[in-house]
């Protein structure tokens, strides 16, 4: 059985312009008519004047304003009433409430004010927070959540500090406020564990023998070269957490990747080391080359007739000339070359 509430729209209660009109006009013209009323001996008109005075300010509580792409969700002693959806100035039951949990949740969002800007920066975001307190109105637009960076060991076990930004939204406002204590730190935590569920089936850098597609087979998937794969795969992972509480993860990116710093400098010897490896392949490989080129020319031109130990001797020093890393110091023969 499924006991999820569902989102009412409520429509068709765009009409707070002529309720405010109406107020106004009846305050300026019930004094006169009690007035009246009194001396002319109809006490009812005139009971109903005073009440009028006393309580109709009441139908000014339901006057509610939504701008675009902005919600409302509405409450009326403890029962979901509906949700306003739209902008315009509604006129609603006085006695609804509105109820949003996450009101006043800082969580990094996009447009929050940074640490550490001065005082006055620090005087505006608490202004900001306390408005936001006040204001129970559910924000329908794509936002930013960029949670902190976190250290996440790999699939190698190698510790890496990993930051994504998640974009998401609002979709279903009665699931997002009822379903959910609080939506917005539901998915900050969501965000937090499907980065380490997906980081720890990927290493940090291309390795062999590593499956991270579970097919069996070993592939060249990494954290650092399949950055679109793995950000792909924790929006996925995202989503499927926070649907059943009326979200929508619209993208997810990694803004920051790196090695935990206890083994940052030791990472950077190994890759320079295989750096310097490759870069000696590529030398050996061309130097070789060279060698088998100038041993050919030389035997299709007749140029020098070697044996095979002077072709070795060749072959040696042309390979120490080549390969070494400082420039040969020429040496001229004046003798024989026998």
């Amino acid at each position: 059985m499924n006991n999820s509430v569902q989102e009412k729209i409520i429509e068709g209660h765009k009409n707070g312009g002529m309720v405010l009109i109406l107020v106004i006009v009846g305050y300026i013209l019930v004094i006169p008519v009690a007035a009246i009323a009194d001396s002319a001996g109809f006490w009812l008109i005139s009971v109903l004047s005073m009440i009028w005075i006393f309580a109709g300010w009441i139908l000014l509580l339901g006057l509610k304003v939504v701008k675009p792409n902005e919600a409302l969700v509405l409450t009326l002693f403890g029962k979901y009433v509906g949700t306003l959806k739209g902008d315009g100035f509604f006129f609603v039951n006085p006695f609804c409430t509105a109820f949003n949990p996450a009101a006043g949740t800082k969580l990094g969002q996009s447009g929050d004010v940074m640490k550490n800007e001065g005082i006055m920066a620090n005087l505006s975001s608490r202004n900001s927070s306390a408005a936001s307190m006040a204001s129970k109105k559910i924000s329908l637009k794509v936002m930013t959540l960029s949670n902190s960076k976190q250290k996440v060991n790999d699939v190698l076990g190698n510790p890496v500090e990993i930051a994504v930004a998640v974009m998401w939204k609002v979709k279903d406002t009665a699931k997002a406020v009822f379903e959910v204590d609080n939506y917005m730190e539901y998915l900050s935590l969501q965000c937090d564990t499907a980065v380490r569920n997906i980081v720890k089936i990927y290493p940090y850098d291309v390795t062999d023998n590593v499956d991270t597609t579970g097919d069996g087979t070993a592939d060249d998937g990494s954290l650092r070269g399949s950055t679109e794969i793995v950000a792909g795969q924790i929006r996925d992972e995202i989503q499927s957490k926070v649907c059943d509480a009326g979200l929508e993860v619209v993208d997810a990116r990694i803004t920051y990747l790196a090695y935990a710093p206890e083994i940052a400098a030791a990472m950077l010897q190994r890759q320079q080391a295989a750096a310097v490896v490759d870069a000696r392949k590529l030398i050996v490989d061309g130097a070789v080359g060279m060698v088998e080129l100038a041993l050919e020319r030389l035997n299709e031109k007749n140029t020098v007739v070697l044996d095979e130990e002077r072709k070795a001797a060749m072959v040696s020093n042309l390979l120490v000339v080549l390969c070494g890393n400082h420039d040969a110091q020429p040496v001229v023969n004046s003798g024989s070359l026998y």
